[in-house]
């Protein structure tokens, strides 16, 4: 069908941070997938983990225990302020299992129904109708209307705005720790801080969308962590299975108990497979030092960034942290990304102005200078809209 708009290349293997098409020729891939291979592609702890399991199990379904997804879910409680976790395969069903036990739990905890959503402008949260109906961004809304009407909207970064949509009908509000598809927008200092003290004041959950943000991408395991302020509700994804179709939903014992037989269910969630292929990344994710050289690479990008900045009028400023950083410019970036392709390197937007680079967490020093060089090169080159 129709709906992708796709670029003109066929990309058929890969192998780290580099990928081939058909004709054999090499890209530098500093998008890592919209920052789903954060190992890179092909990473080697994990496919050997699910070409091992591939020969054990590969489905049974969650009328029975599956002791490979009770490993996962024990290893990311004891990595997070989570206390039980569900599975699913995406991050937009993450987000709309997110939004049930936040509307349920909040009415358990409360005693009355707490209907409302508050959401921010500018956010992404995923396809489906739930997910789109708190995605604070009108065109991708239009031309499925009539959404959930119970989301009002407020400016992210500002806590007056959200203070005006609060109040006891309000079940959650819904943030991305750094907005990604909306432009790369990170908080202002303090504001996480200010939104949870809001939440208790009011009796609202705290629900962090991490899809994009989490699993090492700002540096450290989880966004939260970078900014110091635990949600009561988390919905991961891409990263967490490093190229393969995961999703999952952590939550504080005190609203996950809510979710009790019958309220909610994935027939394929929490499979053996995803299973496999989660623990290799978390296996490499948590191991000694492997988070310091996110900084390292997250700081060598930053630094490069800055200087083009300072080198190119067109650059308006630095967006995004970690290895999750942008530039934004003067003009729409769709022809910038056409020549990076053409040069041999995979980049993408965040919004029409800005240039998105997720690269793998691990992709080597090298890789990463040679493609950054690539861009600085190109963009000494005339180009425009």
């Amino acid at each position: 069908m129709g709906n992708y708009g796709r670029f003109p290349l066929r990309l058929v293997r890969g192998r780290g941070s580099e990928v081939y098409d058909e004709s054999g020729r090499r890209y530098i891939d500093l998008l890592a997938g919209l920052s789903v291979c954060a190992l890179g592609h092909c990473p080697e702890i994990p496919a050997r983990r699910v070409r091992e399991q591939l020969d054990r199990l590969w489905h049974v379904s969650n009328l029975y225990h599956i002791p490979i997804q009770e490993e996962l879910a024990s290893r990311l409680v004891e990595l997070s302020f989570a206390d039980q976790v569900f599975f699913c395969n995406s991050g937009t069903e993450a987000m709309e299992a997110c939004l049930k036990l936040a509307r349920l739990a909040a009415a358990r905890i409360h005693g009355k129904e707490r209907p409302c959503f508050v959401a921010m402008e500018n956010s992404f949260h995923g396809r489906t109708f739930g997910s789109l109906s708190v995605t604070g961004q009108t065109h991708y809304q239009e031309p499925f209307r009539p959404l959930l009407s119970e989301v009002r909207f407020c400016r992210f970064g500002d806590l007056a705005s959200l203070a005006s949509r609060l109040d006891d009908s309000v079940a959650a509000v819904i943030l991305e720790p750094l907005q990604a598809e909306g432009g790369l927008h990170a908080p202002p200092q303090g504001y996480l801080k200010g939104v949870r003290e809001l939440c208790l004041k009011h009796g609202a959950l705290l629900v962090y969308d991490e899809v994009q943000v989490g699993m090492g991408r700002l540096g450290q395991l989880f966004a939260y962590e970078h900014y110091g302020v635990e949600p009561d509700i988390l919905a991961l994804a891409k990263g967490l299975g490093g190229g393969f179709p995961i999703g999952a939903m952590l939550a504080r014992h005190e609203v996950s108990r809510h979710l009790v037989p019958g309220t909610h269910a994935s027939t394929f969630g929490g499979n053996p497979l995803a299973m496999s292929a989660a623990l290799g990344v978390l296996e490499e994710l948590t191991r000694p030092g492997f988070m310091e050289a996110v900084c390292n690479k997250a700081d060598t990008l930053s630094g490069r960034f800055d200087r083009l900045l300072r080198q190119n009028s067109a650059i308006r400023e630095r967006r995004g942290a970690g290895l999750l950083q942008g530039l934004l410019f003067d003009r729409p970036v769709a022809l910038l990304i056409a020549r990076l392709h053409e040069r041999g390197v995979l980049t993408g937007s965040a919004g029409k102005e800005v240039l998105r680079l997720a690269p793998a967490l691990n992709i080597p020093d090298a890789l990463l200078a040679e493609g950054l060089d690539i861009l600085e090169d190109t963009l000494k080159e005339p180009w425009s809209a």
